[in-house]
């Protein structure tokens, strides 16, 4: 079976850790290990999120330079480039010597026109107090926006259209190769007079899944968060876990677009356009979750909304 599994940013950092290489490292190692019970007779895609990594550079930059920072889509390169390879190493260490890994540097097409440009949503980098973050927006020209009780950097998420390196990715998985690819939503680029160059701007993780799974023909998408699975009334005492939905009545349910809501969307959109499966749910679920009977469950053919 062919399985495309997107990483939220707290498999790499958790809410509130401080953002060192060791910290990551350890939660690259904890995300690896349940990734491992499921690899075997599996082909394996992973995708990542890198919001803290790439607001953690950013702010690197401009302590260096603040006159002349790094774009956001070089300094997205880097941290796929970065968080690939521990994924690699910390993987690799628990799956047999034989097995090959790559991780593929991915540009994804954005649309110029794409609303998102107007209207930053997408937090990056590390939580500030409002003081903070204020001081910070009116320094540096930031958008901020309120994230729990704190707030962060927010910048354009545009959707994504296309993705390069999509054919080198199935030549790879051909080869038995394990794949990393996608990292953050992918490096967002356009095209300017015929010419492909980066955008200042993060694509979602979990829509760049979904058509990355789309486009694999992937048998089942796993969007893995923190969370054992999609619920109503979420922190009251009516909350109720969903099993199993329709794309449309999921969508019906609606759902918040700073939490779950683009992994709900993401789960709606794959579902809907292959007639696959698509769970959200806790990566320490996966190996129940690949066998049917954890998280959230997407699906056409699903007749009615079930709760757990």
């Amino acid at each position: 079976m062919r399985l495309v599994i997107a990483l939220g940013g707290n498999a790499l950092l958790r809410r509130g850790e401080a953002m060192t290489a060791e910290n990551q490292r350890v939660n690259v190692r904890i995300a690896c290990e349940q990734i491992a019970k499921v690899a075997p007779g599996n082909e394996l895609v992973i995708a990542h999120g890198n919001g803290p990594q790439v607001g953690l550079l950013a702010l690197q930059g401009n302590a260096y330079d603040a006159a002349n920072p790094y774009p956001l889509d070089v300094l997205g390169a880097e941290t796929e480039g970065m968080i690939g390879y521990m994924i690699e190493q910390e993987l690799g260490n628990l799956l047999p010597f034989e097995v090959p890994f790559a991780t593929i540097l991915t540009q994804v097409e954005v649309d110029s026109g794409d609303p998102a440009f107007r209207t930053p949503t997408k937090p990056i980098g590390p939580v500030y107090s409002k003081e903070d973050a204020e001081r910070l927006a009116a320094e540096k020209g930031w958008s901020i926006a309120p994230d729990g009780d704190k707030f962060r950097r927010v910048v354009a998420s545009p959707r994504p259209q296309r993705i390069f390196e999509i054919r080198p990715v199935k030549w790879l998985l051909e080869k038995g190769s394990v794949v990393i690819c996608a990292g953050g939503g992918g490096i967002p680029t356009m095209y300017d007079n015929g010419k492909l160059k980066g955008v200042e701007a993060v694509i979602d993780k979990d829509l760049c899944s979904a058509l990355l799974a789309e486009q694999l023909d992937s048998d089942l998408l796993v969007i893995a968060t923190d969370v054992d699975a999609t619920y109503i009334d979420w922190g009251k005492p009516t909350q109720k876990a969903i099993a199993e939905a329709h794309p449309d009545e999921l969508e019906r349910l609606g759902f918040a677009a700073g939490s779950m809501g683009p992994k709900v969307q993401a789960a709606c959109e794959f579902a809907r356009n292959t007639g696959k499966v698509a769970v959200i749910g806790s990566l320490a679920d996966i190996e129940a979750i690949v066998k049917g009977t954890a998280g959230t469950r997407v699906s056409t053919s699903a007749t009615s909304t079930q709760y757990r």
